[in-house]
């Protein structure tokens, strides 16, 4: 029982330095600044994408099988592989949409930044 115990603390304190390495900028690097914004902005693109891709996926879902059992035409045409591909169409593309737009207003931020620091510098 205690070879459990230790394994299991052995893996928290290893997930805590691989989580406080990856977000410390490394001391060598001089844009190391940059770096860890870049991929704070990635980090927030992938958190509004999966939830802007969770929230299609409910808003296709529902109207699709329904759709598929109400409406005669797609109740001929649409089978369970057409349904899922086309929830699965809404929801990937929401979640690159948002994804893009969300880490190009995040680097667009950051870049007004930078340019209001160098004007700063230069006053």
């Amino acid at each position: 029982m205690s070879i459990a115990i230790n394994a299991r603390e052995w893996w928290a304190l290893r997930r805590h330095d691989m989580v406080v390495a990856s977000t410390l900028p490394p001391p060598n690097n001089p844009n190391a600044i940059a770096q860890c914004r870049a991929k704070q902005c990635s980090q927030d693109g992938v958190k509004a994408g999966a939830k802007a891709a969770a929230i299609a996926f409910v808003a296709s879902a529902i109207p699709v099988l329904m759709g598929a059992r109400a409406i005669p035409w797609a109740r001929a045409n649409l089978n369970y592989a057409a349904q899922a591909h086309i929830i699965s169409l809404v929801s990937g593309a929401a979640y690159f949409i948002v994804a893009d737009k969300t880490i190009l207003a995040s680097a667009r931020k950051n870049s007004f930044e930078k340019l209001g620091a160098m004007e700063a510098l230069s006053l």
